[in-house]
């Protein structure tokens, strides 16, 4: 993103073998560069760069190929969700994979992995059956349950913090080509008793249901109603990833509320789903983000949210609920380095503007709503949402698993090389 004005010592070509990836971590390493790594892109807080370091760049390494009679697909790190998607729904195929096609793969899935599947078949790291990493040695290890398994456990949740992933192994299900989807925008006048509908709604939902409620600008296009443009709205969104009839059945229940300003629920191709809010987020624009896991989305809470978002600072803002469950829940928090398995919601602020005088005012007021938000926290933080200036939370990120994640770090990296933000 344009947010972040970073000087690298030297950025290494597009690299487009593991053998590439050796010697790039081998020469930073007798250098005394700290190694950063670019794979698919799309991250906020800007990591994938650093002031004197070098740049190891992925993008090229972005080949996916799938094996649709094991249902397995092998992804490089170079590889963005609409990669993945576009050759694995050619065999009616899908693992769990974010809500933007542009998001890179690699870390997504290192720091977790939510999105529309994610409670049908838990996150993308719980899809993960092998990788391939060169760790700060040198070394081009695999890492699975049976080759290296502390290390497969720190990948799944820990980060890129462990050394340089050149390919993922994924367990691939049977989804679409298309899936039962609802999109319901209510009026920003409405927004307590839409998200109180929305919470009880999901709290009866079954697994197959992937949701959220997003609060954002409504965009001047259509199909929405030009006297609602420029306007603060709640959106409703869900996706059914079983039987497309049932899927319909059980999605009617997300329209049963209000008077909504726009009410969709149809069949779409999945891949398409991936890409509904892509826009919403256009490349060359400012974006500050700022997360927690709520312990319950209580009236309280709820209550709080509304008090601040009458007016959105830019028009790119979304306040979104994520919800978790399913089969996310039904892990052990200690059997992958991804501790919050029991939060039913996670809540993330994503501001975003254009102009750079507005700088302060964005960051101001996402800070703001953050912390008024804190109280119905679990205390957790989501990997994947942390922003530059995140580094003192490594620890509520990592939770419980944080001391074993040190560990295994110092085992694979004890030379220090692989850093994220502060850590």
């Amino acid at each position: 993103m344009e947010w972040h004005d970073r000087s690298p010592a030297g950025a290494d070509r597009p690299l487009q073998s593991a053998e590439d990836v050796v010697a790039a971590v081998n020469f930073a390493r007798e250098e005394g560069l700290r190694p950063t790594m670019r794979g698919g892109a799309h991250g906020v807080a800007g990591h994938a760069v650093c002031d004197n370091g070098l740049m190891i760049d992925l993008s090229l390494m972005n080949s996916v190929t799938v094996d649709p009679a094991a249902r397995v697909a092998r992804v490089g790190p170079g590889a963005v969700l609409g990669d993945m998607d576009a050759a694995t729904q050619k065999h009616g195929l899908a693992t769990t994979g974010g809500v933007d096609s542009r998001t890179g793969v690699a870390g997504l899935t290192l720091g977790g992995g939510m999105g529309w599947l994610a409670r049908s078949f838990g996150l993308a790291l719980d899809n993960l059956i092998a990788l391939e990493v060169v760790t700060a040695d040198g070394q081009h290890r695999s890492a699975s349950n049976d080759e290296n398994p502390d290390l497969f456990w720190a990948l799944r949740g820990g980060g890129g913090r462990f050394g340089v992933v050149t390919a993922f192994e994924f367990q691939l299900h049977k989804v679409g080509p298309e899936v039962a989807m609802a999109q319901v925008f209510h009026p920003g006048s409405d927004a307590a008793g839409a998200l109180r509908f929305f919470r009880d709604y999901m709290a009866k939902a079954p697994d197959q249901v992937g949701a959220g409620a997003m609060v954002m600008t409504v965009p001047p296009v259509e199909p929405f109603p030009e006297d609602h443009h420029g306007k603060t709205a709640v959106a409703l969104v869900g996706c059914y990833s079983g039987a497309m009839e049932e899927g319909m059945q059980v999605l009617q229940g997300i329209r049963e509320y209000g008077n909504p300003i726009l009410d969709v629920l149809t069949p779409i191709p999945y891949a398409d789903l991936q890409q509904s809010f892509d826009q919403a987020t256009p490349e060359g624009a400012r974006y500050y983000w700022k997360s927690q896991y709520l312990s319950e989305l209580s009236d309280e809470a709820i209550d709080t949210l509304v008090t601040h978002m009458e007016s959105l600072p830019g028009p790119f803002t979304t306040i979104a609920f994520e919800c978790m469950g399913g089969a996310i829940s039904r892990v052990d928090p200690a059997e992958t380095a991804f501790p919050h398995r029991k939060a039913p919601f996670n809540f993330g602020v994503w501001a975003g503007w254009a102009e750079p005088e507005y700088d302060d005012i964005a960051i101001g007021w996402t800070r703001k709503l953050h912390e008024a938000m804190t109280p119905y926290s679990t205390g957790g933080v989501y990997a994947n949402y942390l922003d530059h200036d995140d580094s003192d939370k490594m620890k509520a990120a990592f939770g419980e698993n944080h001391d074993r994640l040190q560990a295994i770090k110092k085992k694979y990296d004890p030379y220090g090389l692989f850093r994220i933000g502060g850590s």
